[in-house]
């Protein structure tokens, strides 16, 4: 989850995505974040994100794109 934050922070630094549940609700991530976003854990954890899985429940947090990611892992 660690690697999930720091690719989040790094895109936006002032948010604290430990505790931050509405990151597409309240419009925190645009396309292009979630562009780069897919692009991150794409490279860094050797996943496919597909097209369904690009859902808002998916990237409302970093604990629900840690979770997806498991998920593909898996």
């Amino acid at each position: 989850m660690e690697r999930v934050i720091e690719i989040l922070e790094d895109l936006h630094p002032e948010v604290d995505f430990e505790t931050c549940t509405t990151l597409i609700d309240d419009e925190i991530l645009d396309s292009f974040d979630i562009v780069t976003v897919i692009s991150e854990l794409s490279d860094e954890f050797d996943i496919t994100i597909p097209p369904q899985e690009i859902i808002p429940e998916n990237f409302n947090s970093a604990k629900a794109l840690y979770a997806m990611v498991k998920r593909l892992e898996d």
